[in-house]
């Protein structure tokens, strides 16, 4: 890990790995950490960089709005903090992917290749972007608790322990080496939660309210594109990104099984393998 000191902040980074550099941005609230499935599986054909966003993990917290352009141009300036010059790849989930969405409309001649997992192209609802308000008061007030309590059960495919059976309504019994790793995954995704600064926290969901739609600009996004979605994402359905997919030209699609929003923890050995397919077969 790396500090990387920025005009307004100063980043927490994992930089790893040589070749292609590979910018994986994380979601909300969470931090670098979410990435463990990617970053030695992927190290040995990219240069692996995972920051800590404004406000989440170790970086630096900024009070108020923090914007998804915001998060974008802090990316773009980290780059050059590092001195990269190239063109990268940058994977987004959720959270990240917003921020994907304006590093490629602010950024473009940075941007080689994007993968965007589990996230949306549409702005919120009213109601939602209420809800989003309300809760950085709230977080302010009372700490992370209630949203680690909350989000938890989203995040992760349903039935801690259990696997959904995709062929009928029954699910399957996981191996103990599988149960216990995913008891373990969930219970390190809370802690991230109940570390992460309120501040933070605040700033970040004021920014998600206020962000654009960007669905009629997916048919404009010009550089190779994967589109990866665990197959019981109740937040950003399988049939939401698969649309988001078909508006992207020349975009792949993969659905992830046995995973939810957290696809790249959930199965790693399913997202680690549409990342390196696509990167390889995109390499120019």
């Amino acid at each position: 890990m790396v500090r990387v000191p920025l005009a307004e902040v100063e980043l927490n980074v994992l930089d790893q790995g040589c070749g292609t550099p590979l910018l994986l941005v994380h979601g909300f609230p969470l931090d670098h950490t979410m990435w463990s499935g990617q970053v030695d599986a992927l190290a040995d054909v990219c240069r692996v960089i995972a920051p800590d966003l404004r406000g989440f993990g170790t970086s630096g917290v900024s009070a108020g709005t923090v914007t998804m352009e915001r998060l974008a141009d802090d990316l773009a300036e980290l780059l050059d903090a590092l001195g990269i010059v190239e063109r990268v790849a940058l994977c987004g989930l959720s959270m990240g992917g917003y921020v994907a969405w304006q590093f490629w409309r602010r950024h473009r001649s940075r941007l080689a290749k994007l993968i965007l997992c589990d996230t949306r192209a549409a702005a919120d609802a009213p109601e939602t972007a209420q809800v989003r308000r309300d809760s950085a008061e709230r977080v302010l007030n009372e700490g992370p608790g209630f949203l680690a309590d909350g989000m938890i059960e989203k995040l992760f495919a349903p039935k801690t322990g259990l696997a959904p059976n995709i062929h009928d309504s029954v699910p399957v019994a996981l191996s103990k080496d599988a149960r216990e790793h995913r008891a373990e995954i969930i219970e390190a995704t809370r802690q991230t939660i109940l570390n992460t600064s309120p501040v933070g926290i605040a700033a970040a969901l004021r920014g998600m309210a206020q962000r654009a739609d960007v669905t009629g600009l997916l048919p404009d996004i010009d550089v190779p594109t994967l589109v990866v979605c665990g197959q019981y994402d109740a937040i950003s359905t399988v049939d939401e990104m698969r649309n988001i997919a078909a508006r992207i030209p020349a975009a792949r699609f993969v659905e992830v099984p046995d995973a939810g929003h957290m696809a790249p923890l959930e199965n790693p050995a399913v997202v680690n393998e549409a990342i390196r397919s696509f990167l390889e077969a995109t390499s120019t």
